[in-house]
């Protein structure tokens, strides 16, 4: 892996405290690099940005439309939702819809990040359920596709026919073989890939349109999807949530683990795609903010860019104490 470049940082007083090095790519439409930071050719983990890449097997198949499934139900299939009553509700509803049950799904169970889903849970003296995971639609999509396969119940499973549709779909949109997969922290497999392949391939989602063949119109639908659903995306106070908002429904971003992020821009046919070097999820946030803001399509000014492109760092008694910014160069015009 190259050397990575200095994207995000962290200011205490007059002096520079910390700095939050990584990659990023902007894609066009043909695949081809319009401007980079670091490495472009670092292998990464796409991690939860790679859900709408995992979903479109979904679609492609023809489960979607078998299932009568609606856009908030794709957008929560490309999610990593914070289990708020918005999100569970809607899973809940899904596996219903399938004649299914919480033990059907594999992503285990995890404590909601949704303050109020929390508080209910630990005055009701209970513990989660798998649909409270954060990744509980994408695996509602999963089961679609493998009740629409008829095939066994062990869908995380490599090589299971629904992780391999999701691999080969993985390859055609990165336009590169997969060298591996880890496991994901909801069980299915996880396939690396180039920061260019994954730039490529919202680069492919951000061209894809309605009526150009299978794949692409999928594409068009899942980035419609989120792009129409930013509150089903992820969450209240969440990157993904608020920039989205703050876009207007031009864009869809999408965060994974370990400090990647993604971005989707249809009007300008360009993918984008960030990872920082120390998994920390700030970093990546302050950093496709910055890209978007360069590319036009994300107001500087805004208060969810502010958020999470400049937020001001307090101490526990609210004096403000610092401030995170955008390293030198990431937040120019990229091209």
């Amino acid at each position: 892996m190259g050397r990575p470049e200095p994207l995000a940082e962290i200011w205490r007083g007059p002096f520079l405290e910390s700095v939050h090095s990584g990659h990023a790519v902007i894609c066009d439409a043909g695949g081809d690099i319009v401007r980079a930071w670091g490495d472009p050719q670092a292998l990464i983990y796409p991690r939860s940005a790679a859900k709408m890449i995992q979903a479109l097997p979904l679609l492609t198949s023809g489960a979607a439309d078998k299932y009568g499934l609606s856009g908030e139900q794709l957008a929560l299939a490309c999610a990593s939702h914070t289990g708020a009553a918005i999100h569970t509700d809607r899973v809940r509803a899904w596996l219903v819809q399938l004649e299914l049950i919480d033990d059907d799904l594999r992503c285990g169970r995890q404590m909601p990040t949704d303050a109020q889903a929390s508080r209910d849970l630990i005055c009701a003296d209970a513990g989660p359920c798998q649909f409270h995971n954060n990744c509980s639609g994408k695996h509602c999509g999963f089961l679609t596709l493998n009740a629409h396969m008829q095939a066994g119940p062990d869908y995380e499973l490599i090589d299971h026919p629904v992780q391999q549709a999701c691999l080969a779909a993985f390859e055609e949109v990165t336009d590169q073989t997969s060298p591996g997969y880890g496991i994901d922290g909801c069980s299915v497999p996880n396939f690396a890939t180039t920061l260019h392949g994954l730039a490529r391939a919202m680069a492919f989602f951000a061209a894809a349109r309605e009526g150009e063949g299978r794949m692409r119109t999928a594409a068009w639908r899942l980035g419609a999807a989120m792009m129409a659903h930013p509150d089903l995306v992820a969450g209240e106070g969440r990157a993904c949530t608020g920039l989205m908002r703050a876009m207007g429904g031009r864009v869809a971003v999408k965060t994974g683990a370990e400090g990647v992020f993604v971005a989707i821009l249809p009007q300008q046919r360009l993918g984008v795609a960030v990872k920082i070097a120390d998994g920390a999820t700030r970093g990546a946030e302050c950093a496709i903010a910055a890209i978007l803001v360069g590319l036009g399509v994300l107001e500087a000014d805004h208060p969810a860019t502010r958020q999470f492109m400049t937020p001001v760092l307090r101490n526990w008694r609210g004096i403000e104490t610092g401030a995170m910014r955008p390293a030198d160069g990431v937040l120019s015009r990229p091209f």
